[in-house]
């Protein structure tokens, strides 16, 4: 029997891009409907400049990564960390991940999993609404890609209605920040230990059961 696996994220949540490799994969087992909601938690006022933490954000990937397993890259740490007017601010990518969802629902993962890279690895300012659109240009998500540079209003409306989505269903189970997971099973709902995402798909498929 298939299972409903809500995922809540921001897409620049460094914790997130932690438990992404993880996330891939649960995407793709034959048991589970993975369902992701972008919260906006740093889009609009949730935005801050970086340059106030960024060494704390360094330290913090360092740990990240260390969990994970996933690469913070020294390109990173001076292009995006290290940029004199760079600012946390998931504004872009929440409504690129969102016009993904709208336009090619089954590759939000994916979409995501490449604006993350673009960030962490490649050291890509993604709060560009020009360097998001050819991200997902080059993934051939051309639609998306010309709606994030030119946003419509029932995509501004579909980001605002799905964050607000997100946030009552994180306000419902208690869940405090992201990377969050809530299990659907049998039309009874459970809010999940999200760490788990950071001991492979094997802990989670386990604590779904499906081990």
């Amino acid at each position: 029997m298939t299972q409903t696996l809500h995922y809540l994220f921001d897409p620049l949540c460094g914790w997130c891009y932690g438990a992404s490799a993880t996330i891939a994969t649960l995407s793709k087992h034959p048991d589970i409907d993975l369902k992701p909601h972008a919260t906006g938690l740093f889009a609009g006022g949730g935005a801050r400049p970086m340059k106030s933490f960024a060494a704390q954000a360094w330290a913090n990937d360092q740990r990240i990564a260390a969990l994970s397993g996933q690469q913070f890259t020294q390109a990173y740490r001076r292009d995006v960390l290290g940029a004199e007017d760079a600012s946390l601010d998931s504004t872009v990518a929440t409504l690129a991940v969102t016009a993904v969802a709208d336009t090619a629902p089954d590759r939000v993962i994916e979409a995501l999993a490449r604006i993350q890279a673009a960030r962490y690895v490649d050291g890509k300012d993604v709060t560009s609404s020009a360097v998001v659109a050819d991200l997902l240009a080059e993934l051939g998500l051309k639609e998306a890609s010309a709606r994030v540079l030119e946003p419509d209003t029932a995509l501004l409306d579909l980001v605002r209605n799905r964050t607000t989505e997100a946030r009552t269903l994180m306000t419902a189970f208690g869940l405090q920040g992201v990377p969050a997971l809530i299990a659907e099973i049998d039309g009874t709902s459970r809010g999940m230990d999200a760490s788990t995402l950071y001991s492979g798909p094997d802990a989670v498929l386990s604590a779904l059961g499906l081990a």
